[in-house]
């Protein structure tokens, strides 16, 4: 871990940017009151399908271009959780990382009609990303790529798209899909990476792990790059989904997303195979038996990640976060205003940012619980609006050490954000 780093101010107002050595000094990332985020409401003729349709949208401000779009597709009855991963930290920076934009339906009508893209469900997306082209000055929204993820019946959704869009898929999550499709697929879609899960017999409905385990043979049959894992002890809706989604769409991202924008097969050359009974991984190039009935993942770290999942339900994430910048301290009498921005760790988010005085832990932002966690039914993000990266502390007398951390939701500390305050 990089020396910490230490900046003097005078009394009064202090702009500090305290960073460690290892984080760039003018940093790539901004918090998201500088990006775009906000919400379309499609209603009348604008949505045939269903009573009204809500989207939230999230823009990052650094991206010149967006190469991608992140689609979340809530199952049947969801939609009253209401709107929340545009608002995500965790999904914002990844979105950041890869210049992607982030976009969340939120279908109010019969599940058995906007399932299908055909229905209205599909032009009503783009609608929305047509309008939020509009007002984020975006003009290839519209027309970039998409990160699937769908649940119960947006799990089905996602499968119709691959059906019917494929060339436009550069990643599918099949979280829990219903109604089991027994079509055949266009070549396109056995290019496209998909990762099935599902909890056993029970899980919702009896087609539900059919429709996993039926779907993950029939791409496997055609040599696509399919996945397949089934966690034992959670259910339909409970699941710590989210920490393989993000290593499985960054491998594929790595891959697929071409400098010009096009998508590419996976280099078989960097694919690994994944025993379903046993979770145990190999590169696909080095085993000479029989494939059909292996998981094909991108790469090494995405089949790592499988690996833990498929066998624990989870991926814990084993490194730090990166440190707060942009530290300020804004003096009032005695008081001090500490406000400091922070970028969510891609594989853990924020769990919370502990303050220091003179090396001693004097507070913790928030005071209690999670500065942003996810529901594990649904993954929608709690609390959708996270609390300010704010901390006031009285002034002491002579020169104090404030520091700031991020802890990440997985316990990992970041290094500290640091300065001196001589009165």
């Amino acid at each position: 871990m990089a020396k910490r780093v230490l900046i003097f101010a005078a009394l009064g107002v202090m702009l500090l940017s305290c960073r460690t050595a290892r984080v760039q000094s003018s940093p790539a990332a901004v918090t998201a009151e500088r990006d775009t985020v906000f919400s379309i409401t499609l209603i009348g003729e604008e949505c045939t399908f269903a009573d009204h349709a809500d989207y939230g949208v999230y823009v990052p401000s650094t991206a010149k271009k967006i190469r991608g779009v992140m689609v979340f597709q809530h199952g049947c009855s969801q939609e009253e959780f209401g709107l929340s991963r545009h608002c995500d930290v965790q999904y914002q920076a990844l979105a950041r990382k890869w210049d992607l934009a982030i976009i969340e339906a939120n279908i109010f009508g019969l599940c058995d009609v906007w399932a299908y893209p055909s229905n209205g469900s599909y032009s009503a997306l783009l609608l929305a990303l047509t309008k939020a082209a509009k007002r984020s000055s975006h003009p290839e929204l519209p027309d970039a790529p998409f990160l699937l993820w769908g649940h119960s019946g947006g799990g089905f959704w996602t499968l119709c798209m691959l059906h019917e869009h494929p060339e436009r898929i550069i990643a599918a999550v099949c979280y829990s899909a219903a109604w089991d499709p027994q079509w055949e697929y266009p070549a396109a879609a056995y290019d496209v990476p998909v990762i099935f899960r599902h909890a056993g017999p029970g899980e919702g409905a009896d087609n539900i792990p059919a429709t996993a385990n039926n779907s993950f043979a029939h791409f496997r049959s055609h040599d696509a790059p399919a996945s397949i894992a089934y966690t034992r002890g959670q259910g339909h809706n409970f699941s710590y989904m989210r920490s393989m989604t993000i290593p499985f769409w960054e491998a594929a991202l790595k891959q697929r997303l071409a400098p010009d924008g096009s998508l590419q097969p996976l280099d078989r050359e960097q694919t690994f195979l994944g025993d379903t009974e046993r979770f145990n991984i190999c590169r696909e190039k080095y085993y000479n038996g029989d494939k059909s009935g292996l998981c094909l993942l991108a790469d090494r770290t995405c089949a790592e990640a499988w690996s833990e999942y498929a066998s624990t339900g989870q991926v814990i994430d084993k490194t730090p976060p990166d440190a707060p910048y942009d530290f300020k301290i804004v003096t009032d009498g005695g008081n001090a205003k500490l406000t400091w921005r922070s970028e969510a760790d891609i594989e853990s988010g924020i769990g919370h940012f502990n303050i220091y005085c003179d090396g001693e832990l004097i507070g913790r932002v928030p005071q209690k619980g999670v500065f942003q966690d996810y529901d594990h039914n649904g993954d929608q993000a709690r609390p959708v609006i996270p609390m300010a990266m704010e901390f006031e502390l009285p002034l002491a007398d002579s020169s104090t050490s404030i520091a700031v951390e991020a802890v990440n939701r997985d316990g990992l500390k970041s290094a500290k954000a640091e300065v001196i305050y001589k009165p």
